[in-house]
């Protein structure tokens, strides 16, 4: 009986299913009917318009209307000509490259600021200054040349600092002067560089943004994260650079620190993530590509300056680092109190640096442990400890004019210990090595072992960061040219093709795509020399002059001649500096003397006038005398003083 009732109701649910399905027949039949219907009577339309016009051109031009193709056949000849619509991937624009163009940073170590270009929008990464070389004489630093940057000043949307170091934020006062674009850096970065702008009375026309870990700040067409990395400096940032055609990662220099003196260590995690969505390019730091492993801990170091303290109990000690390493002042002063001393701090930059610490809160010490340098007559040397600046051998630095004995308040005598708590950057080893022979010969201990670890990554930091970012491409940075070559090389053993491997030169304009890169144009980049409130006005004509005094020394010739004529009307004499000691030379002077004299004879026997032959007839004639006698070449400078009776 159930199995009835059963078949009745399928039989019902067949049923109307197949109502419901005559009935959408029966709607499709007639929508099928309405657009026939339809397209007849618009091609109907279209033919009686047709007619109509071939009737007006026989009318008004007096066509045969026979002899024109059938209606018919030009539909059809149009309908063949229709071509497809293109798809939306089809008609999209081509992505136009990316251009990076590093200024500085490449080819020596320092002077660090890199532009990156994307239509009508620049930023300029980091903007530091370097230390002047050794045949540049009387010059106090070399700030980037930014012609570049000037030219496209309109697109110029900021500057973006990856940390607080001189290399990186140096040249600012002097670049914000002509490209006065806002600047975004983290907190402790910020405070230095506001301290640099306040000795120019520029904070008012600086625009300052501090920005945090994990923050982004939108330039024009580019989006910029800050990503937290360890260096020897706090508040050390990476950059992700997000662009239309794919995302930058620029490491700025950093290290792998798990155990930071303050802070929290490397965001390893936010590289990995950003790897993981894709990287188009690296932009990694090559400072310590030579040095296999990896960079040992900041912390480490305060386990060697306690061992110090402990075993000069009896002796000053005076520890010479960068000013701008906190960390490390952090951990001289954690010493110093472990062991009883007061903390004295010398040099400009140290006790800027240090103040502006302390405001922040990055470096932490008792009430009473700071003194003023003019209290260290009140302690004993065995109660005392100098922090001081001139670990580089900067002939200014407060070390330096201790060891030459030209400081006011300080000076060494035997058994002070003296900690050299850095490395010398590529270049100053002469003069590092000048102020330890002085200190030595003053009788004090020097240490320059062990005080010491680098803020760099190691080649398995560098490892590890292309394993978290997988580049397509590979762009290293920071470094002389010997750096970025083993960098290449060892970013080709990461798995980066050869042909995706880019070093570069300063001034060179590297355009990126995301199937391709090459460099396609040069900029003018040569480094801008500073000396005193002097800025670009030392070229290399004054650097040879510099040189040439600094080698051979000067010789001027003075005299004076009647106003247009070439009578002579007082005797000439010779003045020297650093050529010869003139007391011991005066047979030589005597013959230079004769020498000028039948110079001007032989000008008067000519009947020359024009000074500036008779100059030059002086200065061939002395020049060839001096070599001949002496085997030098000094600058010569004849002076003329024209009298009119």
């Amino acid at each position: 009986m159930s199995e009835n009732n059963n078949d009745k109701k399928n039989d019902k649910k067949f049923g109307k299913l197949v109502e419901s399905i005559g009935k959408a027949t029966n709607r499709y039949r007639r929508t099928k009917k309405e657009t026939e219907e339809s397209v007849h009577k618009t091609e109907k339309t279209a033919k009686k318009k047709t007619e109509k016009s071939r009737k007006m051109k026989q009318v008004n031009e007096g066509v045969n209307i026979d002899k024109l193709p059938a209606i018919s056949k030009m539909r059809k000849e149009v309908s063949r000509e229709i071509k497809p619509r293109k798809t939306a991937k089809e008609v999209k624009k081509p992505v136009k490259g990316l251009k990076i163009i590093p200024l500085g940073g490449l080819e020596h170590i320092g002077m660090n600021i890199t532009a990156f270009e994307y239509e009508d929008s620049i930023i300029v990464v980091d903007c530091g200054m370097s230390f002047p070389e050794d045949d540049m004489l009387g010059i106090d630093c070399v700030i980037p040349n930014v012609n570049y940057l000037k030219k496209n000043i309109d697109k110029v949307k900021g500057f973006v600092i990856t940390h607080g170091h001189e290399d990186h934020i140096g040249a600012l006062p002097y670049i914000l002067k002509d490209i006065n674009v806002p600047v975004y850096a983290t907190r402790l970065t910020v405070a230095i560089l506001e301290s640099k702008l306040s000795e120019r009375n520029m904070l008012k026309t600086t625009k300052r943004k501090i920005l945090k870990y994990g923050q982004s700040i939108n330039l024009g067409c580019f989006r910029i994260e800050f990503i937290r990395t360890n260096h020897s400096i706090s508040d050390a940032a990476a950059l992700a650079i997000y662009s239309p055609v794919g995302t930058i990662v620029h490491t700025g220099d950093f290290k792998v620190d798990y155990t930071p003196v303050f802070g929290d260590p490397i965001d390893l995690q936010r590289f990995g993530e950003i790897g993981r969505k894709g990287v188009l390019a690296l932009m990694c730091e090559s400072t310590n590509v030579h040095k296999p492993g990896f960079t040992m801990s900041e912390r480490s170091v305060g386990k060697t300056f306690d061992n110090i303290f402990a075993e000069n109990k009896n002796n000053r000690i005076i520890v010479a680092t960068f000013a701008s390493n906190v960390d490390r002042v952090q951990q001289i002063i954690n010493s110093a109190e472990n062991f009883g001393r007061k903390v004295v701090v010398d040099g400009r930059s140290m006790v800027n640096i240090i103040t502006i610490a302390r405001e922040l809160g990055y470096i932490n010490l008792k009430e009473n442990t700071l003194i003023d340098i003019d209290q260290m007559k009140d302690y004993s040397d065995e109660q005392l400890v100098l922090i001081t600046t001139g670990s580089q051998g900067e002939a200014m630095a407060a070390l330096s004019r201790m060891a030459a004995s030209i400081h006011k308040k300080v000076s060494i005598k035997p058994g002070d210990t003296i900690v050299f708590s850095s490395t010398p950057i590529p270049g100053n080893e002469k003069s590092v090595s000048r102020v330890i022979n002085e200190l030595y010969l003053k009788g004090a201990k020097v240490i320059f072992q062990d005080a010491h670890v680098s803020g760099h990554a190691c080649q398995e930091e560098i490892k590890l960061m292309y394993s978290l970012i997988k580049p397509k491409y590979s762009i290293p940075i920071h470094g002389e040219y010997r750096h970025l070559v083993r960098h290449a090389e060892l970013a080709e053993d990461m798995g980066i093709p050869k042909e995706n491997i880019f070093i570069l030169k300063n001034g060179n304009v590297l355009e990126i795509k995301e199937d391709s890169g090459k460099v396609v144009d040069q900029v003018e980049c040569k480094g801008i020399m500073v000396d005193g409130l002097g800025i670009g006005d030392v070229g290399n004509a004054v650097m040879r002059d510099r040189q040439k005094l600094s080698e051979d020394g000067l010789v001027i010739v003075t005299f004076a001649m009647e106003k247009g004529s070439n009578l002579m009307v007082s005797d000439a004499e010779i003045v020297t500096k650093g050529f010869i000691y003139v007391k011991e030379s005066d047979t030589i002077l005597k013959e230079a003397m004769n020498t000028v004299n039948e110079a001007l004879i032989r000008c008067q026997d000519k009947g020359t006038i024009e000074r500036n032959r008779i100059r030059n007839e002086i200065r061939d004639a002395l020049s060839d005398f001096i070599w001949k006698q002496t085997k030098r070449s000094p600058m010569i400078i004849t002076i003329i003083t024209d009298v009119e009776y």
